[in-house]
């Protein structure tokens, strides 16, 4: 089994660096440094969101958090339409439980009792 390669933030952003500047296209890194192109392309996301400096940058925070928000708000929308469909199942009336179910009928044990004496 292969031992998967681990690279440093400096030699990421210098790579990406040398492919936006256009001294080298893709394939050449991709060969040279012996990457996949799809990790390159992964890298530049990173690159342009800041997360490949020590400090990010302000557009790459904010599409972060951005993104992070979005997450939220689907994951409430879920719950929130959940939980309406439950309340209106608690409700509405049941076709097996009616609310004269729920009544005591005169053949009960407990009418018939009160009945007898």
């Amino acid at each position: 089994m292969r031992n998967q390669r681990t690279f440093s933030i400096e030699f990421e952003r210098q790579v990406i660096e040398e492919w936006l500047s256009g001294t080298s296209s893709l394939a050449q890194l991709s060969r040279r440094h012996a990457i996949a192109p799809s990790l390159l392309y992964h890298w530049k996301e990173r690159y342009i969101r800041g997360k490949l400096s020590h400090e990010p940058t302000e557009s790459g925070a904010l599409q972060a958090r951005l993104e992070e928000l979005e997450k939220m708000v689907g994951r409430l929308t879920l719950e929130n339409e959940f939980l309406k469909k439950e309340l209106s199942r608690a409700l509405s009336p049941s076709k097996r439980n009616s609310s004269s179910s729920l009544l005591p009928t005169n053949n009960s044990p407990a009418n018939q009792s009160r009945s007898a004496d």
